[in-house]
């Protein structure tokens, strides 16, 4: 971990106050009340770690906003940028430039065979609003099936696809979404009380609600593979499975959104590999090139990419397929297959994350369950294990969890937390006593947390 002398902290102190002033006075934030707000300034980043506006270390077990897969500032994905930027720093899609090339091709490596062409955006938002727009055009058919706790991104289509409460503000009700129920044991919606009866009435829900929508209406179903920012719920093989056979029943595009569950995120280069489907498009972004320079993009299947080989596309962005975002996913694809880190990210999840977080939720008063796979998990903090109450509100927050927050970033630990969950969420290349240590940081407080009504 890097070291300051005095007068590098003072530096660092001076620019800092700067950029908090400005950032007061001129930025507005996304998803905030802007006057309320007094966000944290963020000086400097190395590997698993980021600097304060006092040049303090933090250990980020939120990878941000769980794209920083390969940690901050890999030298050699920064001195990928840098020899990009000296060659060509941007130039219009239209024409052909050896990054983007590459990174289309390390990226349909690691598809399922049929799955060969990118269309690449500049984040999950566009690719999810890309992909739709793909499904519709090629069905001839509008609606849009989605499940209720996800998130798909904050654009329009993508946030009427959202399932979770930043939907609410923003849905009029006219953008052809159907949401429905997915499988969450822990919280199930079905009166389940094993997995297996979960998954079999999760899919007769999806069923019915194919039937009495009509299948002739419906172009797509958009799933996260794992949801991510909804709770990291992972669905039985045989629930992904059936989800793909009613597709096919009923010529529906099955949708994998993978933007924040991809590249080595879950300990699989893509987290539909769990469960042995292929979907019909793919959606990416965050882990392609760990958030170094904006990208996304949509893998498509020969069916899709046919359908577009003798009538022209109707999109497009100025910045497909940016020189400086795919020399950034060049290099980070090949770091992570050169330094192991899927198979890193499965064993630390298996071996470490896994075992360890049992542990503190058998020890808690308040940790209701955990659970995830790779370098990918979910912390439920409760009011009482019997009920499973949330600790804050769905949709809201609490002083109660505010308060775990703060105890973990007094410690030196920075967590991704949404409503009444904290994820564990580190880069996938974390060393193990940088794990060790957050994981301490975790148990500590997760165990001695005593809240009463």
């Amino acid at each position: 971990m890097e070291q300051f002398s005095e007068a590098e902290i003072a530096e660092i102190k001076d620019e800092s106050a700067r950029a908090y002033d400005l950032d007061r006075a001129h930025v507005f934030h996304s998803w905030s009340a802007q006057r309320t707000l007094n966000p944290m300034t963020v000086s400097r980043a190395a590997g698993s770690y980021i600097f304060d506006g006092e040049g303090r270390p933090l250990l980020d077990f939120s990878s941000q906003l769980v794209n920083t897969n390969i940690g901050h500032q890999h030298p050699k994905v920064v001195a990928a940028i840098k020899e990009q930027a000296d060659l060509l720093c941007t130039i219009s899609p239209a024409h052909v430039n050896a990054a983007r090339s590459e990174a289309a091709r390390l990226i349909t490596e690691r598809t399922p065979s049929g799955l060969d062409h990118v269309f690449f955006t500049n984040g999950g938002a566009d690719a999810n609003e890309h992909a739709i727009r793909m499904a519709r055009l090629t069905t001839g058919k509008h609606k849009v099936l989605s499940r209720y706790r996800s998130y798909h991104g904050g654009t329009q289509t993508a946030i009427n696809v959202t399932g979770d409460p930043r939907r609410w503000r923003n849905d009029l009700g006219d953008s052809g979404v159907v949401h429905f129920f997915g499988p969450f044991l822990y919280r199930s919606e079905f009166a389940a009380t094993t997995e297996a009866e979960e998954t079999e009435r999760a899919l007769r829900h999806l069923e019915r609600t194919i039937e009495l929508e009509g299948p002739s209406t419906i172009a797509a179903i958009v799933l996260e593979s794992i949801p991510g920012t909804a709770g990291i719920m992972i669905p039985s093989s045989e629930y992904m499975q059936g989800v793909r056979t009613l597709a096919d029943e009923h010529g529906i595009v099955l949708i994998a959104d993978e933007v924040m569950a991809g590249f080595g995120r879950t300990g699989k280069w893509f987290a539909f590999e769990h469960f042995d489907i292929v979907p019909d498009i793919i959606t990416f972004a965050k882990g392609v090139n760990s958030g170094y320079v904006p990208l996304g993009g949509v893998i498509m299947n020969d069916d899709i990419y046919d359908a577009f080989a003798e009538v022209a596309y109707p999109g497009g962005l100025t910045y497909s397929g940016h020189p400086l975002a795919c020399a950034a996913a060049v290099a980070t694809i090949d770091a992570m297959e050169n330094e192991g880190m899927v198979d890193h990210a499965a064993r630390i999840g298996e071996e470490i994350i896994g075992p360890r977080l049992r542990q503190i939720a058998e020890a808690s008063k308040h940790v209701g369950e955990v659970r995830g796979t790779g370098a990918f998990w979910a912390i439920e903090l409760v009011w009482d294990k019997e009920t499973k109450e949330p600790l804050a509100t769905y949709g809201g927050g609490s002083p109660e969890v505010a308060s775990v927050l703060a105890a973990l970033k007094e410690r030196g630990l920075v967590i991704f937390n949404n409503y009444h969950r904290i994820h564990v969420v580190p880069p996938i290349n974390i060393s193990e006593d940088d794990l060790e240590a957050g994981l301490g940081i975790l148990e500590e407080v997760l165990t001695g947390l005593d809240f009463d009504r």
